[in-house]
């Protein structure tokens, strides 16, 4: 079962080379990525376009890495130009990583990771490249090989559409070299073990069993699906969103187009009103729970979650849901968003559906 499981994990991240799977949440595979690569003191990268790229950033902190955040707008992706800026104004390759959140799942903003790959390329800076695909992975097109990523880390809650407990890594030749100097202490999260146990279809410790006959099952899902099935449908559910959204005459975070999330939509409530309050409300009334807005976000933004196991019922129920609820709430603003959404849902259906 572990070897079939880790053969499907390399087809749903793209990669020819590895992919170990930590019992943990995704945090663990954030500490997996820096101490298995890089060593005390060493330089790294990040761009702070969200939550959960501040969040990483703590983490290296804490190992005792050298971090470099640079600030930014939450509300766009990370600009391949910034990122060419800051690694050209490091002839010495002291930046040994650089840290980006494929999908920011506090925002909905997806950053581009192709132009950044390119832009490291271009000035031939040796950098290793890390991403956070959590919310990415099997909900949005992510490439490991392909891209020429270094380490991308994900975990099993979001589009695998497993409970948390689970995280993944995914590893490049580049990385697993880099892994043979680094200086960072590890036992739990060494690679080294993982590879040796792997290779005959175990684990260095006691695996968490019964998720990984999830694991088993959600990838089995994933396949009979098809990927490029499986990113439309969640592109499909993501415009029906945004287009309820608009119909409210709310605003969506996210500012470009070209970044709209296929996993989640955040959701600027109008001056005056709590969004923690409008969620309160529709988890009283309604028993559905939305995201909440976290860091500078906190109060002024409720998330909607379109991803993992997600039908155009569920989508529906969840709209009509939202919309009930900004009216108790009394959340200034315009009803149908919820119809407009069914509409377009029903008008367009998922390629080769009935």
């Amino acid at each position: 079962m572990t070897r079939s499981i880790l053969q499907s994990l390399k087809v749903i991240f793209k990669t020819d080379v590895r992919v170990f799977v930590y019992p943990s949440s995704a945090t663990g595979a954030w500490e997996a990525a820096l101490t298995n690569t890089l060593s005390p003191g060493d330089r790294v990268l990040l761009f702070e376009h969200g939550f959960f790229a501040f969040k990483w950033a703590r983490v290296a902190e804490r190992l005792g890495l050298t971090v470099d955040l640079v600030p930014g707008d939450w509300r766009v992706g990370l600009d391949a130009g910034a990122l060419r800026e800051r690694l050209a104004a490091d002839p010495d390759h002291l930046i040994k990583a650089v840290l980006v959140v494929h999908n920011e799942t506090s925002t909905g903003v997806t950053t581009r990771i192709p132009p950044l790959r390119g832009a490291m390329d271009e000035i031939g800076h040796p950098a290793l490249l890390m991403v956070d695909a959590v919310s990415s992975l099997a909900a949005t097109d992510l490439q490991h090989d392909g891209w020429g990523i270094d380490v991308t880390v994900s975990g099993s809650q979001k589009a695998l559409m497993l409970p948390p407990g689970l995280s993944f890594t995914a590893v490049s030749e580049k990385a697993l070299q880099a892994s043979t100097n680094a200086a960072l202490p590890r036992s739990y999260w060494d690679w080294g073990d993982m590879v040796r146990f792997n290779d005959n279809g175990f684990f260095p410790y006691t695996p968490a069993t019964n998720l990984l006959y999830g694991l088993r099952e959600a990838a089995a899902m994933l396949e009979e699906e098809g990927l490029e099935r499986a990113f439309a449908r969640h592109a499909r559910h993501a415009e029906a969103t945004r287009r309820a959204v608009d119909a409210w005459g709310l605003e969506n975070v996210a500012l470009n187009a070209n970044e709209y999330s296929n996993a989640a939509t955040s959701v600027f409530v109008p001056d005056g009103s709590d969004a923690d309050h409008l969620r309160r409300i529709i988890l009283d009334r309604f028993d559905m729970s939305l995201g909440k807005g976290l860091g500078q976000l906190e109060g002024r933004v409720f998330r909607i979650g379109h991803l993992g196991d997600l039908n155009d019922l569920t989508l529906a129920g969840t709209l009509a849901g939202v919309e009930m609820g900004l009216r108790a709430a009394g959340v200034p603003h315009r009803a149908g968003g919820a119809q407009l959404a069914c509409e377009f849902l029903s008008d367009i259906p998922l390629e080769n559906d009935g």
